[in-house]
């Protein structure tokens, strides 16, 4: 690797003069990058020395902008099948908060600090805590597509994620109740207002809540997968938010949810005072189609966090979507029977919620699990062992 001055003269005879970075990258293709000043010549020179001698250096001549990066990305996840709904979103990420920032730029000039600022970017212009982390998971996503198809040396956001989770940046993402998880008290509350006389999505209510299923599985249910003298469901279908029916979302997905006997209850005579769906559904909607996932949200679950005094700072419901409900199975599946939840083991906690791995469900709910090391525990094993 070298800098070296080049001269020449203009036209019309005017001495020039430019720095030149002439090197080898790790690959072995020769590269020239020239520089109006020597300064700048001098820092690209150290930089990509450094780059090659690590084997992450991309020439800029190889590299491709972010832009065009998610393009080839989400026509992979086309490729891939992926579900409409997840390709939406993928796209929305890469079209409002990755193309308008960094799309422009080459794959080869991000930068740790570069995706940091980024970061700090979509803060300030208002984007949630969630759509920050998505759109950088969705960026870090493009660029190991990128670097599969040669583009790029290396993962830069990749090497953000390693350096926030040693540090523990942007919280730990732990779900806690009273926030993110409906509180017993609460959904006490809550339960206590699904009543009939408060509408028909008082059964779909009571049933997301005392199963944990996805809006989509809900929203997919066929009173086929109802077993009520076994006192189970099974989760065979889901619909997208498209309307569209498909098979759940993971082989994991299809499983068995069994009912306590007040869904059971709610759901005979449900399934009694209900018109029978052509889809063979559960919760259809007034016509007898799928129902809409916002109509459950803001005709049924809002008004019934109202009526129950679940409400925010503004007086509108606390729990904005209906996956709140999930996690508040979760946390009843994992909370001891003393305190009124069923102390289920991780392994089939997460088998009741579909998950795809045990691993999923530890790092999601992981830290509700009592530690059984308290005073008054732990006297008692000392006094089991010693005698």
């Amino acid at each position: 690797m070298s800098v070296r001055k080049r001269t020449w003269k203009s036209p019309t005879g005017e001495p020039k003069e430019a720095w030149v970075v002439d090197y080898v990258d790790q690959h072995g293709d020769r590269h020239l990058k020239t520089f109006a000043k020597k300064r700048d010549a001098d820092a690209h020179h150290a930089i990509v020395g450094t780059a090659v001698r690590a084997g992450v250096h991309t020439a800029d001549s190889k590299s491709v902008t972010v832009t065009k990066a998610a393009e080839l990305w989400l026509e992979s996840c086309e490729a891939a099948g992926l579900e409409r709904a997840t390709i939406a979103a993928y796209r929305q990420h890469a079209d409002l908060h990755i193309a308008p920032i960094l799309g422009t730029l080459r794959l080869s000039q991000l930068t740790v600090p570069l995706v940091r600022g980024f970061e700090d970017r979509l803060r300030q212009d208002g984007r949630s805590p969630a759509m920050v982390r998505n759109a950088r998971r969705s960026l870090g996503a493009i660029l190991a597509d990128a670097q599969e198809r040669g583009l790029v040396a290396q993962n830069v956001v990749y090497s953000l994620r390693k350096r926030q989770r040693s540090r523990r940046v942007e919280g730990n993402g732990k779900l806690n109740a009273g926030i993110d998880i409906p509180a017993p008290a609460e959904m006490r509350a809550i339960v206590g207002k699904l009543n009939p006389t408060t509408g028909r999505y008082r059964v779909l209510l009571l049933t997301a809540i005392f199963t944990g299923l996805r809006a989509s599985e809900l929203r997919g249910l066929r009173w086929d997968d109802v077993d009520l003298k076994r006192g189970e469901l099974h989760v065979r279908q889901r619909a997208d938010r498209y309307g569209a029916i498909g098979r759940p979302k993971s082989e994991a997905s299809e499983r068995t949810v069994p009912l306590p006997p007040m869904v059971v209850a709610a759901l005979r005579e449900h399934r009694l005072a209900s018109a029978r769906s052509a889809l063979g559904l559960v919760f259809p909607n007034i016509r007898g189609g799928i129902e809409h996932r916002n109509s459950i949200v803001k005709c049924g679950f809002h008004p019934a966090q109202i009526a129950a005094g679940v409400v925010d700072q503004h007086g509108g419901a606390k729990y904005k979507g209906l996956h709140s409900l999930r996690h508040f199975y979760a946390s009843w599946c994992i909370n001891r029977r003393v305190d009124g939840g069923l102390e289920l083991p991780l392994k089939l906690v997460s088998e009741r919620l579909g998950h795809s791995t045990v691993q999923l469900t530890a790092d999601t709910y992981g830290h509700l699990f009592p530690r059984g090391d308290d005073g008054a525990e732990l006297a008692a094993a000392e006094k089991a062992f010693l005698g």
